[in-house]
């Protein structure tokens, strides 16, 4: 990211801080988030980010496809990465969050970690440098799934009566301050829900890449032979710091996503109070 954004900057002319030219600090904004069709197939316009989910998607069947495709008792270094990989959601969101029920739900959230992962991911790499998740149609997919998932199991479960009681009437509380809560429950439970789970992984992802691509443009709009060479190397040094700290932010945000699918589907297979 910190590249193409330079690179671009310099082929635009010679902006900096205390030129002769009278130009000022090139702000970035929502700009940044905007892409023109690389192509059009039918009516249908490809952009950046929706090829970089395919290729993300396609990473990800792949990669599995070749870790399993032929597994073997003593797995070799592919197979032994898939592994990992499994048995961590498995075993450290799923059944810590849905115990033993949790199992066939195993893969669902094994394929949207990784998917979610790697389009944020996306955003450090050279050439693509930029995180799919930072726009609001793909987690807003992603948590329409989650939430059709949680929707359908509680009703499954618990038929339409006791979906309603589920996800409504919570347990232990006094007749008298029902009529408060029933309301509250409802609202969070089948709005709130997604919405929140949509906008946490967007407002991360876009915020994030909004900072980096702020600090890399004033690495090189600061960078002149006066002061605004220190300010520059400061502000290139928050820039790779940022980008470190992204990478943890990366991963955590696709952990809590896949986490909390899991709490919401544990809910949906409890039993009716």
């Amino acid at each position: 990211m910190v590249s193409a954004v330079l690179t671009s900057l310099a082929s635009e002319g010679s902006c900096h801080f205390g030129g002769d030219n009278g130009c000022g600090f090139p702000a970035p904004g929502l700009n940044e988030f905007d892409f023109k069709p690389i192509f059009t197939v039918g009516s249908v316009d490809f952009t950046k980010p929706m090829l970089l989910a395919m290729i993300c998607a396609l990473l990800v069947v792949v990669f599995f496809w070749a870790a399993f495709a032929k597994p073997k008792l003593l797995p070799g270094k592919l197979q032994l990465v898939g592994e990992i990989g499994y048995d961590f959601v498995k075993r450290s969101i799923v059944l810590e969050t849905i115990g033993k029920k949790g199992e066939k739900y195993v893969p669902m959230m094994v394929s949207m970690f990784f998917f979610i992962w790697i389009m944020n991911i996306m955003s450090i790499i050279p050439f693509a440098q930029f995180p799919v998740m930072s726009r609001i149609a793909f987690p807003v997919g992603l948590a329409s799934v989650v939430w059709i998932t949680y929707m359908s199991l509680t009703f499954k479960k618990h038929g339409f009566v006791g979906g309603m009681k589920n996800l409504c009437w919570p347990s232990g509380i006094p007749g008298w301050v029902m009529f408060i809560l029933v309301p509250i429950e409802f609202f969070s439970n089948i709005i709130v829900r997604p919405f929140t789970l949509a906008v946490r992984a967007f407002a991360n992802m876009f915020a994030g890449h909004l900072l980096i691509v702020v600090f890399s443009v004033a690495s090189w709009y600061l960078l002149s032979p006066t002061l605004g060479a220190l300010y520059g190397t400061v502000s290139f040094g928050v820039t790779v710091g940022l980008t470190g700290f992204e990478l943890l932010v990366q991963f955590l945000q696709a952990y809590i996503f896949v986490m909390l699918a899991s709490s919401y589907i544990a809910g949906a297979l409890e039993e009716a109070h």
